[in-house]
């Protein structure tokens, strides 16, 4: 740790923080020390034992008594005639504080800085060294020093402060713990222009919150150079947890940004969360190796190595954390969920998940508990499968923590509905809208995200055979509809569920499949789906159906667009190339392997057909091959018969020419009928 400022700085009369008074009654040329006893070094013996603890003071009564209001009384107002024992156990700042003070009392020349004069100026209350019993007493002199020397220097603040963590609660009630937040609040709000002082700096691979730049150099800059806005960090991170919410407050007050205020947060939570956070991203991938034991390991370093040291969480095991280190952890975590910004972005999801599964495991209070998963819930979008894994650290039969990631998706799901009834978005309403401008709405983009996370986490929980049918399927149907445009990833989750849990009984299984959309399935999900023994004959009858569905429709559309002219064709495609410039990445690979899919299937289609009219052609072959084998058998077999046939039909002919003749020349002998001339009148 750096060393105070105030050791070369000359303010009034304390020449160069050397505090020293002329006033003492006893000649003396100093303390001398024998083991765990001070002696003065002087003639005269000494009169006044001082015990505290196991170190004593040889002290003399005249110089305590003429400056110490406590010594006072505690020596006139006593029983015994002649007092010659002390003991001061309940000192602040023990033994090094009274050995300052008797060296004061003495006209000893003390050096006061920053790392004795918070203990120095507690100890002077104790003793009650008031301007009372003399003028320039030790109560003013350490007052004027930390007003006007402590609190106008940076480092000197952050070192008083860091030194009052042993003098609770007289640092609090002295004010001393408020000053230095101020006056350290102030300071890292100002303009990083005007910085002239030193600071340590924040390490180049830290965490930062989303919305703060990681790429900047960080360390201490020359006299020219201008300070990065993060430049407090690591120093501020060097307090205990409850001296870093107060600055943090302070700071708050103040106005500082909230992604800044997030970083320091996670800056400190990295710092004193050993396994929290992993360099480089903020974030920490947890990795189980089967046996209960989760371990964090940086995705930077293929080996995994820390430079922190080695930190693991452990669920299941017998071995526990030391009561004291879980109860100082859960403090930190307590405290830091206090202090987060409210704003969403302002820490990472990533962040907020490894906190919560911490949280989890420390056993902290139920109401900060709820907030946190509130939060990641805000920001639920940004999480990732491998957070998202956290472990049950209750008594519960499942391996992964299933009711928290349901927990997690009702409050997005509310956090989306909130956002959705919201005036702002009332008046836009493109949010709802498939595309607008070529960009999907952030409300859906949100959803499908989440849904594909959901299935994520769905197919790496459904291999734990304690997870139950129902936490699945309530899980599973959390989103509505419209979350999922494609169903693959709930088939997979579907199909690990069954590979588990190959005891379901037929009306589960179907129950279990009924989760999902046969229609949203992919070609490749059906192909895989027809083939699939696990799935009940109903399901995969549906998809079948749904296959032949989706064939139909595709070779109908290449139809008609075959169809339609090549003026219209061309007059299209500006259009078509800006819808697929607006169009996402993944829905563009997927119309194209779909497109892909179609084509081939029309070759087949094409191939069948010519196949078929080959076939045909064939068959017409062989039939009229066949016919002439057979025709001149049965002209022999009729022989006999189409001669007969023959006389019959011209015995026929001859009969009707005679009748025809008869009946000829009886018409001529007919008489013919009159006919009536028609009148013109």
């Amino acid at each position: 740790m750096w060393e105070s400022e105030s050791d070369s700085v000359a303010v009034g009369d304390y020449g160069n923080g050397v505090l020293s008074t002329t006033k003492h009654g006893v000649e003396t040329d100093g303390f001398e020390q024998r083991g765990q006893s001070w002696y003065v070094s002087t003639d005269i013996p000494s009169d006044l034992l001082v015990q505290i603890g196991d170190v004593s003071f040889h002290l003399h009564k005249y110089p305590l008594l003429s400056r110490s209001g406590k010594m006072n009384r505690m020596i006139y107002e006593s029983r015994e005639v002649e007092l010659s024992k002390i003991v001061l156990d309940d000192l602040p700042a023990g033994a090094e504080a009274l050995e300052l003070a008797a060296k004061f009392c003495y006209g000893i020349a003390i050096d006061l800085t920053a790392t004795n004069i918070s203990g120095l100026r507690c100890a002077a209350e104790y003793l009650e060294m008031t301007e009372d019993l003399e003028e320039g007493n030790l109560i003013f002199k350490t007052e004027a020093f930390l007003s006007y020397v402590v609190l106008s220097s940076w480092r000197d603040s952050i070192l008083v402060l860091k030194s009052c963590e042993k003098l609770s609660p007289w640092a609090e009630n002295l004010q001393i713990v408020r000053r230095c937040s101020e006056s350290i609040a102030w300071k890292a709000c100002a303009n990083p222009k005007g910085i002239r002082w030193q600071y340590t700096g924040k390490p180049p691979r830290s965490v930062s919150s989303p919305k703060w730049n990681e790429a900047k150099e960080s360390s201490s800059p020359s006299r020219n150079a201008q300070a990065p806005p993060d430049w407090w960090f690591e120093d501020v991170s060097i307090l205990r947890i409850d001296h870093f919410v107060r600055v943090v407050t302070a700071i708050k007050v103040k106005g500082m940004r909230y992604e800044l205020i997030g970083a320091a947060v996670m800056h400190y939570a990295a710092k004193w969360l050993p396994g929290l956070i992993k360099e480089g991203d903020g974030s920490v991938a947890p990795v189980d190796d089967g046996n209960g034991i989760s371990s964090s390991i940086s995705a930077g370093n293929g080996n995994g190595n820390w430079k922190g040291g080695l930190h693991m969480i452990i669920s299941g095991s017998k071995d526990k954390m030391p009561t004291v280190q879980v109860k100082d952890q859960r403090m930190i975590v307590e405290s830091l969920i206090s202090i987060i910004p409210h704003q969403k972005d302002s820490v990472s999801c990533s962040f907020l998940l490894r906190l919560l599964r911490m949280a989890n495991m420390l056993k902290v209070a139920p109401a900060l508990v709820t907030e946190l998963e509130k939060r990641v819930g805000m920001q639920f979008e940004q999480a990732t499968l491998t957070d998202l894994l956290i472990p049950t650290y209750s008594k519960s039969e499942t391996m992964y923590d299933v009711d928290l990631v349901q927990r997690l998706l009702e409050h997005f799901l509310v956090q989306e509905m909130s956002e959705s009834s919201s005036p702002s978005r009332l008046q836009s309403g493109s949010d709802t809208k498939m595309y607008d401008g070529g960009q999907r709405g952030t409300i859906s983009n949100a959803k499908i995200r989440v849904a594909r996370l959901v299935d994520s986490y769905l197919t790496e929980v459904s291999k734990d055979r304690n997870l139950s049918l129902t936490k699945f399927q309530v899980l599973a149907e959390a989103l509505p509809e419209s979350a999922r445009t494609c169903d693959d990833g709930l088939y997979r989750a579907v199909d690990s569920y069954l590979k588990a849990h190959p005891t379901l009984t037929e009306h589960e299984r179907k129950r279990l499949c009924r989760v999902m959309d046969c229609q949203k399935l992919s070609i490749d999900a059906c192909m895989h789906a027809a083939q699939n023994e696990r799935l009940p004959l109903r399901v995969v009858v549906q998809v079948l159906f749904s296959e032949q569905v989706k064939i139909s429709n595709a070779l109908a559309n290449c139809t008609i667009k075959e169809a339609a002219g090549e003026s219209q064709y061309h007059a299209l495609v500006p259009n078509r190339k800006t819808l697929l410039e607006g169009t996402p990445q993944s829905f563009q690979e997927g119309w194209a392997a779909a497109k892909k899919d179609i084509n081939t299937l029309k070759f087949e289609v094409e191939t069948v057909k010519a196949k078929y009219l080959e076939l045909q052609n064939e068959l017409e072959t062989m039939q009229r091959e066949f016919n002439k084998t057979t025709k001149p058998t049965k002209q022999a077999s009729s022989a006999w018969t189409s001669g007969w046939k023959k006389l019959s039909k011209l015995t026929k002919t001859t009969d009707q020419n005679d009748n025809g003749s008869q009946m000829g020349n009886a018409d001529q002998t007919r008489k013919a009928p009159r006919r009536w001339r028609n009148s013109i009148s």
